[in-house]
């Protein structure tokens, strides 16, 4: 059964039909896809701006994937795009409001991931992010807000022309 989204206050529809109703899966269908979600994360925490920090992230995503990606979260308004006004064939990319959103989401799966699998993550940074979920939520905004590309769990690594250039 094939559901049209009707308006709420505060939520806009764009006439894009789901399987279903339930909130849960659409959000999937916006989001749901695990490049989609390393992506997301990748601009919240470790401050990666372009499609070259993507590609070098260490993940192996194809370029092609890549692109695909891209454009849809931005077509969904969770990511955005600007030409860099240094280099006008680079966007940069960044989150939307919509997208920062979804920080406490993406913070219970780093905790349940690490917490619940064999991850590389520290243990003692995991058990920090879990008591503190407020504050890292509020500075997840915060850098947000302010336009702030500094990695917030540097421990995942940021992207390589930070990397390179701090290590001059």
């Amino acid at each position: 059964m094939q559901v049209k989204l009707a308006k709420v206050a505060g939520v806009t529809s764009r006439n894009v039909t789901h399987r279903s109703g339930c909130p849960v899966n659409i959000s999937l269908e916006v989001f749901g896809d695990r490049w989609s979600l390393l992506i997301v994360r990748d601009l919240m925490v470790r401050g990666f701006t372009t499609f070259q920090d993507f590609v070098e992230s260490g993940e192996g995503i194809a370029t092609n994937i890549l692109a695909d990606r891209l454009k849809s979260l931005r077509r969904c308004g969770i990511v955005s795009g600007e030409r860099d006004e240094k280099d006008g064939r680079r966007v940069i990319y960044r989150l939307t409001e919509k997208g920062i959103d979804l920080a406490p989401v993406m913070l219970e799966l780093l905790i349940w991931g690490a917490q619940h699998e064999n991850t590389g993550a520290p243990r003692a940074v995991i058990a920090e992010l879990a008591r503190n979920r407020r504050a890292v939520l509020e500075e997840t905004r915060r850098r947000w807000k302010e336009h702030d590309p500094t990695p917030l769990l540097p421990w995942l690594g940021g992207p390589k022309r930070q990397r390179s250039a701090g290590s001059r």
